[in-house]
C-alpha cells in the first residue's frame, strides 16, 4: 500500500464519486482533500464533464491550476506551472465537436435513431432534461470534442448506432447520467498515462496512481492506475475491469464523496515508514 509520503497522483472522477450523485455535495471528501493540498498531491479531476465545468468544480474545490481530464479522455488541460509545453494550454484527442455533432446529426437523420444531443436544446430546456442549473447547463453546453447525449430508443437501435459509430472511428461511453460518444483515440486511460508521463519528465520520479470512479465509463480509468477505488454508483451496468485483483481494487461500501473517503482511507497510509 502506498505511504502519504510517496510519490502520488490521484486521479477521480466527479459525479457519483466526489460530487454526491443527486445534490453534488462534495464536504465527506474535504479532509482527504486538504490533506492532498497540504502534501502537494495532485487531484486530477476526470470527468465526461466539459473542461469549462471542470474548472468551476476545481474553483470550488480549491484545485485551480492542477491538470485534469475533460470529456472523458478527449480534452487534457495542463498544470499551469507547464506553460512552457508545445501542448500548453489544452491538448486536443481526434475529432473535434462541431465535425463530430454534424456525423452524429447525419446518423440520425439516415437511420432514424432517437436520442437528444445537449447541442440540440437550448439552456432552459437542457435544465428541464437534466436538473442542471441555467449556469451548469451553459457550462455543459461548451465540449470541445465530444457529445453528450440523452438516448431515447431501444436496445437494438443502440447496438446499431455503436456498430455505425465504431465505422467512424468513434465511440460511445455510458456515464452515471447521459451517453457520450468521442473518438475513439480518446479515452480516460489514454489521458491518465499521458498526465502520468508528464509528471514522471518534469519531476524525474514515477508516481503511484490511484484512481476513483462510479460508473461503467470509468472503467478506463481503473484499469489504467496502480490502484482502483470502485465507489458503488447507481448505474444499472456494473463496472467491469479486467484486472479485479483485490489487492489493486477496493469496492466501498458507500456512495459518492463517502466512498471516495473510504476508498483513499484503504489504499493510503497516513504514518510515514
Amino acid at each position: 500500500m502506498p505511504y502519504l509520503h510517496d510519490p502520488l497522483l490521484i486521479i477521480s472522477d466527479l459525479d457519483g464519486t466526489l460530487l454526491e450523485h443527486h445534490s453534488y455535495r462534495w464536504e465527506a471528501a474535504s479532509q482527504w482533500i486538504s490533506v492532498l493540498r497540504q502534501h502537494d498531491i495532485p487531484l486530477i479531476l476526470c470527468s465526461a464533464k466539459s473542461a469549462s465545468e471542470i474548472m468551476e468544480w476545481q474553483n470550488e474545490l480549491s484545485l485551480t491550476g492542477q491538470a485534469f481530464i475533460a470529456e472523458n479522455g478527449a480534452v487534457i488541460q495542463l498544470d499551469t506551472r507547464w506553460s512552457d509545453s508545445d501542448d500548453y494550454p489544452r491538448l486536443f484527442t481526434g475529432i473535434r465537436h462541431e465535425e463530430l455533432f454534424s456525423l452524429l446529426d447525419k446518423l440520425r437523420q439516415k437511420f432514424g435513431f432517437k436520442f437528444t444531443c445537449f447541442a440540440d436544446v437550448d439552456e432552459n430546456t437542457l435544465c428541464e432534461l437534466t436538473g442542471l442549473t441555467r449556469k451548469q447547463a451553459s457550462l455543459a453546453k461548451l465540449s470541445e470534442a465530444s457529445e453528450t447525449l440523452i438516448w431515447r430508443d431501444s436496445d437494438d437501435m443502440m447496438t446499431a448506432f455503436s456498430e455505425q459509430l465504431a465505422s467512424l472511428g468513434l465511440m460511445m461511453l455510458q456515464g452515471g447520467r447521459f451517453w457520450h460518444v468521442l473518438d475513439m483515440q480518446a479515452g480516460k486511460d489514454h489521458a491518465v498515462h499521458w498526465l502520468q508521463q508528464q509528471y514522471q519528465q518534469r519531476e524525474g520520479k514515477r508516481h503511484i496512481t490511484i484512481g476513483l470512479g462510479d460508473s461503467p465509463s470509468d472503467a478506463l480509468l481503473l484499469d489504467s492506475v496502480d490502484y482502483a477505488v470502485v465507489v458503488k454508483g447507481y448505474s444499472r451496468q456494473p463496472i467491469t475491469l479486467k484486472n479485479d485483483n483485490p489487492q489493486r481494487v477496493y469496492r466501498s461500501q458507500n456512495y459518492g464523496p463517502e466512498g471516495w473517503r473510504e476508498g483513499l482511507d484503504h489504499f493510503i497510509t497516513i504514518k510515514s515508514r
